[in-house]
C-alpha cells in the first residue's frame, strides 16, 4: 500500500530538527531510513532545494526554503506529485504559523513539536488519495515536476548509514558535480551590485599599485616607514575579499563584510598622510557601498511554486 510514513521539519544551516511526526512503525527499514534522515539533515545547505533519495522500498523527499527544510518518508510507489504537494502544504502552514526569526534563533530540538498535529492531519489526508483528487490541480503539479524534476541523490553518495555523517562528492543526475564546501545560491546580481564589484576591484588595484610604489620608495630611502606598505596591501586584500563575499555565500557573511569594511577604514586612516581627502572619501565610500550590496544580495529565499 502506497503511503506517507513520516515527516519532519529541519533547519537548513545546522540540521536542527524543529518538528516531526509521531511514528509508530519501528521496523528495521524505518530505522534505517531515519538514519538517512539525520545524514541528509546535516548536509541540507549543500543540496538543491528539491531532492529525492531512493532507498529500496522507501523514498525520502524534501524541499528547502527560507532556511527551513521539509522532509518526508514514503513508500517507493507513492506518487511523487503527491509527495511534493504534501511538502508544499507543510511549508505554507509552517511559514504562516511561525515567525522565521524564531526558527533562526531556536536552540533546542523539536521546539515546534506542536506542529506535529498539523503534520498528522495532513498525512492522513494524503494517505487517502481519493479525497485529494477533487481538491488539488494535479495536472499543474505534474507539469511542474516534469519541467523541474527533483534532484536524485543516490545512497552511495551518503556513505554509510551506520555512523558516518559524510556526503561523498559526487554527481547528481543531470546536474554535474556538487562541491564539498557548503554552497547556497545567492539572489541575481543587480546593476548596483556590478558597479560595486567593479569599484572594489579598482580600489584593490589602486592599493596594490601604491603598495609597490611604497616598496620602491622604501628601497631608495631607508627612512621610509614599512608599515605603509602593509597598510596598502591590507587594503588590497580587504577590497578583493569584499568581491569574494559579494559573489559567494559563506557563513557569517554579513559580519565578515562589516569587519572587512572596518579594515578598509582603518587602512585609510593610517594612510591619511599619503592620500588627499578626495582619495580617502572615494575608498571609504566604495567600501561602504560594497558592504551594502553584500548585505542586500542575500541567499535565495524563494518558496518553491508548485502551482497547487
Amino acid at each position: 500500500m502506497s503511503m506517507i510514513l513520516s515527516a519532519s521539519v529541519v533547519r537548513v544551516r545546522d540540521g536542527l530538527p524543529l518538528s516531526a511526526s509521531t511514528d509508530y512503525d519501528q521496523s528495521t527499514g524505518m530505522q534505517e531510513c531515519k538514519k538517512y534522515f539525520k545524514m541528509l539533515s546535516k548536509k541540507l545547505s549543500q543540496l538543491p532545494d528539491r531532492c529525492t533519495l531512493k532507498t529500496g522500498q522507501y523514498n525520502i523527499n524534501f524541499i528547502s526554503s527560507l532556511g527551513v527544510s521539509y522532509m518526508m518518508l514514503c513508500t517507493e510507489n507513492y506518487p511523487s506529485v503527491l509527495a511534493f504537494c504534501f511538502l508544499d502544504e507543510l511549508q505554507k502552514e509552517f511559514i504562516t504559523t511561525y515567525n522565521m526569526m524564531k526558527t533562526n534563533t531556536a536552540i533546542r530540538p523539536y521546539c515546534f513539536i506542536e506542529f506535529d498535529n498539523f503534520i498528522q492531519r495532513t498525512k492522513q489526508r494524503y494517505n487517502n488519495t481519493r479525497s485529494l483528487s477533487t481538491k488539488m490541480n494535479l495536472a499543474d503539479m505534474q507539469t511542474e515536476i516534469k519541467l523541474r524534476p527533483p534532484y536524485q541523490i543516490s545512497v552511495s553518495e551518503l556513505g554509510s548509514a551506520n555512523g558516518f555523517s559524510h556526503l561523498t562528492v559526487g554527481e547528481y543526475k543531470g546536474t554535474g558535480k556538487i562541491s564539498a564546501a557548503p554552497h547556497q545560491r545567492l539572489e541575481p546580481v543587480t546593476l548596483p551590485g556590478i558597479v560595486s564589484f567593479v569599484l572594489s576591484l579598482l580600489c584593490g588595484a589602486l592599493n596594490l599599485i601604491r603598495g609597490f610604489h611604497a616598496i620602491e620608495s622604501l628601497l631608495q630611502n631607508e627612512g621610509e616607514d614599512f608599515s605603509y606598505v602593509i597598510a596598502f596591501f591590507l587594503g588590497t586584500a580587504a577590497c578583493l575579499y569584499q568581491c569574494y563575499l559579494f559573489v559567494y555565500y559563506t557563513g557569517w557573511r554579513n559580519a565578515k563584510s562589516f569587519l572587512t569594511f572596518g579594515l578598509i577604514c582603518l587602512c585609510n586612516m593610517y594612510l591619511y598622510e599619503l592620500r588627499n581627502l578626495w582619495q580617502l572619501f572615494f575608498h571609504v565610500t566604495v567600501g561602504a557601498f560594497s558592504t551594502l550590496q553584500i548585505r542586500l544580495r542575500q541567499p535565495q529565499g524563494k518558496s518553491p511554486d508548485y502551482n497547487v
